[in-house]
């Protein structure tokens, strides 16, 4: 069995990106546990000084979570030309993080489901994550348009191509994870 932490990169309550992520969860290969972070909120804003003291419950949770897991999904939407600042707060948060099972060398990959491209969030990702050393599974990002009118009234993509892609994405990256 392979974890994967889904992590949104949106606060909105109808995000797209959000609900991609749900339906991963809802469409994840026998072999694959998934589940998504809830946090993105609640984290506060990242300040070095802070990795001193004991962190903030909320900074604890997020690690745990990514140490727990054995590959990561990030999911998010462009805003103003960038990532949005909650998400980019919250990977500043993992960079520091030098104990086992933190992002660095972890298998990632991302869902881009923005209709607009999002192309320079993507672009801003990939730096960071790579800054992070992280193992970006190229196979298992998806650039597959989502709009509101694809997602149900529970919240998941309705579409069998998007979700068929989407677990293939899964089965991809959970095939990384196991080595």
């Amino acid at each position: 069995m392979r974890r994967v932490l889904l992590i949104p990169g949106s606060l909105r309550a109808r995000s797209t990106n959000a609900a991609s992520l749900r339906t991963a969860a809802a469409v994840a290969p026998a072999a694959v546990e998934c589940s998504v972070y809830p946090g993105l909120g609640l984290l506060p804003p990242f300040n070095p000084d802070d990795e001193e003291g004991p962190l903030d419950p909320a900074v604890e949770d997020l690690r745990h979570r990514i140490h727990e897991a054995d590959a990561l999904v990030f999911s998010t939407p462009e805003y103003a030309g960038a990532l949005p600042g909650s998400f980019k707060n919250l990977l500043d948060w993992t960079i520091g993080d030098d104990h086992s099972g933190a992002i660095h060398e972890k298998p990632v990959a991302w869902f881009n489901v923005s209709t607009r491209g999002a192309v320079a969030a993507h672009r801003s990702l990939r730096t960071v994550l790579g800054y992070a050393h992280a193992l970006i599974v190229e196979e298992a990002c998806l650039e597959v348009p989502v709009p509101n009118a694809l997602i149900d009234d529970s919240g998941l993509v309705a579409d069998p191509g998007v979700r068929q892609r989407i677990t293939g994405a899964l089965a991809e990256l959970a095939r990384v994870a196991a080595g």
